[in-house]
């Protein structure tokens, strides 16, 4: 039976690791953890945030995909668009998803991540 999401891999270029170090770190607030040995020989690099961890790996003929993206649960959902505004982090708000907030925005290697707040609906009088 599955129980959880263990981590989502994005894929990115040889040798750029250090480029996505301040996206992962400064803008989204990740801690970068270190790979086992034998996937570290490999390139690439781990980041978690309590429950989530992201891991980016190395694919030599790396092509950002269009589309794919792993969608992320925030909380106070401007003060992070905020957040990766001032870190230079592209942010595109979409209201097309009903009963939430969200944004897109764009690794330095053109990953696309999306981020969510639920929206609480407030129950009136008699509800």
């Amino acid at each position: 039976m599955l129980a959880a999401v263990d981590h989502v891999q994005l894929a990115a270029p040889p040798g750029s690791e250090d480029l996505l170090r301040p996206y992962y770190v400064d803008a989204l607030g990740m801690a970068e953890i270190p790979k086992p040995p034998v996937l570290a020989a490999r390139g690439g690099c781990w980041f978690e945030a309590g429950p989530v961890q992201l891991h980016l790996g190395i694919e030599e003929d790396f092509h950002p995909a269009r589309k794919a993206h792993p969608g992320l649960r925030v909380t106070g959902i401007d003060l992070f668009a905020a957040r990766l505004t001032a870190h230079g982090a592209p942010v595109t708000w979409d209201y097309d998803l009903p009963g939430h907030r969200r944004f897109f925005s764009y690794d330095p290697v053109g990953n696309r991540l999306e981020f969510l707040e639920p929206v609480l609906r407030r129950s009136g009088p008699g509800e």
